[in-house]
This record gives structure tokens, C-alpha cells and sequence, in this order.
């Protein structure tokens, strides 16, 4: 239980100095929005691509992979289709909210939890790979026919085309294909990845506690209640109860294992998604206010998981 404290400390400490530097106007006027843009653009490629070149790709390929993919495709779906058609939101908001209520804290929170509660990082890894790899890209994608209005041309060439000029994408690519070819770059080339990655997950937190300040969460008439509401319970409740019917019952596992991947399942949303709407100027409140909500709400949640299950 204390690897669970330990965790969130890390992140309320460093979400507390983004509000401090929001507050005071240290960085600026849009000093949110361009650290948002730089972990965008420059942390996270980087830090996918030195993951990624470090890691012992086969640590993905196993059950984890398919149980919290396919959960978090299946989560993020069901919230689609609840956006479309019952609250007829339009298609931008509603990506942002699949990814609010499916995209998992996997590194800032997920890292710390699988190190001290589960002992084992590589629980972790399969779903770090996955949403960068694929769950990011599909969203973006969408987000980039749909939030920047790049309408016309040939959908197919577009589908093509249009990842190859995100950065997210762009890094995890060069990553695989370096390390596919087995080859290691120099120290002088890693260490500058390796420095702007680390980067990534204490921007991202500083940007979200930025991101706060002057601001009420789940005020009536600004923030979209009933989709952070839809949100929440889809991350926090619907989505580890159904990875434990898939790995109880679709995969067989029980004991430590099982534990793990329920545990991993409700770690909150991820500020990465914060920073997606930060970029395509669209659903930012929706985000802002589920990821913080989903952070406060994961403790118990985890905690009762551990309770039953450790």
C-alpha cells in the first residue's frame, strides 16, 4: 500500500509546483500552452524512441497486450457511441472523452505503482506500447480530419499521410524500426533522447497543474458535467471490472497477475490527453477535469482492488 502512496505523492507534488507556476505567471501568459506543444513535439517522440530502442520488444507481445488493449479499445468505443448518440456531441469532444475515460496514466502514475506495488515494470509496458503505438495514432488521426478541419482530398491517401506527420507517431516508428534492425546508437545520440524524454512525464503534470489555475472543476456552465461524469465511471469503474472478466475468465489468470492487470486498469487518465486537446483546441475542460478527477478517485479504488485481490 505504501508503493500506491508513494505514487501519488510524486504526482500531486509535481501537479502542485504546475499550479504554483500558473499562479504566479512565472512562465508567462501562454507558458501552458507552450510546454504543453513541447512535450507534444519534442519529450514524448523522444522518449518513445529511446523506450523503445532500450526495450526488449518482445515484453510486448503477451496477454497484457491484448487484455488492456482491447479493454481500453472497448471502453473508449462504448463512450463514443454514448457521445454520439445520446449526447450528440460533436466528433472532436467525443475523441477527447474516449481517450479520458480509457487512456491510461501509464507512466507518471503506472511506472511508480508496477515498480512498488506489483514489482514487476513490465506489467506496464505492453500498455505503454500500445497506446502510443496504436490508440494514439487512431485518435489523432481523427482528430486531425476533424479538429483542424483538413477536409477534401483522397480519405485513403489522408489515412496514410496524416500520422506520418505527427510527431507521437513519428517517434514510436523510428524507435521500432531501430530497434528491429538491432542496432545501438552511440552514447553522444542516446543521452540527448534519453535527457528530453525524462522530460515528458514531469511537463506534462507541470502543463496539467498550469492548466488549473483560476479555474473551478466541475463548475456548472463551464465544464461538461455529464461528459467528465460519463467519463470518470467508465475509467474508474467499468473499465477494471471488465479487464477482470477478460483476464479471469477469457485468459485464466488468477493470483499476482490478476492483480496486476486490474490494478493497471484503473489508474486514472493520462495528462498525455490534456495535452492532445491542448493542441487541437478542443474538449480541453473535459479533459482536464476527468484527469483530475479519475487521479483523486483512483487512490480508493486502488486501494479496495488491492484489499480483494492482493
Amino acid at each position: 500500500m505504501s508503493g500506491v502512496i508513494s505514487g501519488f505523492t510524486v504526482i500531486f507534488i509535481m501537479v502542485g509546483v504546475g499550479v504554483v507556476l500558473g499562479r504566479t505567471g512565472a512562465l508567462g501568459d501562454h507558458g501552458h500552452e507552450v510546454l504543453s506543444r513541447l512535450v507534444f513535439f519534442v519529450c514524448t517522440p523522444a522518449l518513445l524512441i529511446y523506450s523503445l530502442i532500450t526495450t526488449d520488444l518482445s515484453v510486448i507481445f503477451s496477454s497484457t497486450l491484448v487484455i488492456a488493449g482491447g479493454s481500453a479499445l472497448a471502453v473508449g468505443a462504448l463512450y463514443f457511441l454514448i457521445a454520439k448518440l445520446v449526447l450528440h456531441r460533436e466528433t472532436p469532444e467525443v475523441v477527447i472523452g474516449a481517450l479520458s475515460s480509457s487512456y491510461v496514466n501509464s507512466v507518471n502514475l503506472g511506472l511508480p505503482i508496477a515498480i512498488f506495488v506489483l514489482d514487476d515494470a513490465s506489467f506496464i509496458a505492453p500498455l505503454l506500447l500500445f497506446q502510443i503505438l496504436i490508440y494514439s495514432p487512431l485518435a489523432l488521426v481523427t482528430l486531425d480530419k476533424t479538429a483542424l478541419q483538413r477536409g477534401g482530398g483522397n480519405p485513403l491517401r489522408d489515412a496514410v499521410i496524416l500520422p506520418l506527420t505527427n510527431p507521437i507517431l513519428i517517434g514510436g516508428l523510428v524507435g521500432i524500426a531501430i530497434s528491429v534492425i538491432g542496432w545501438m546508437p552511440p552514447q553522444a545520440v542516446l543521452e540527448p533522447l534519453k535527457m528530453l524524454g525524462n522530460a515528458s512525464v514531469p511537463g506534462a503534470l507541470l502543463a496539467f497543474g498550469m492548466s488549473l489555475t483560476g479555474v473551478a472543476v466541475f463548475k456548472k456552465g463551464q465544464s461538461p458535467r455529464r461528459d467528465i461524469a460519463l467519463a470518470t465511471v467508465l475509467k474508474m469503474i467499468v473499465m477494471p471490472a471488465l479487464v477482470y472478466v477478460i483476464a479471469r475468465w477469457g485468459f485464466g489468470e488468477e493470483g499476482h497477475k490478476l492483480f496486476a492487470q486490474v490494478v493497471i486498469a484503473a489508474l486514472p487518465t493520462a495528462q498525455n490527453v490534456l495535452v492532445y486537446a491542448t493542441r487541437y483546441r478542443r474538449g480541453q475542460v473535459l479533459a482536464r477535469d476527468t484527469a483530475l478527477i479519475t487521479t483523486l478517485a483512483s487512490i480508493p479504488v486502488i486501494m479496495i482492488i488491492a484489499w480483494l485481490l492482493a
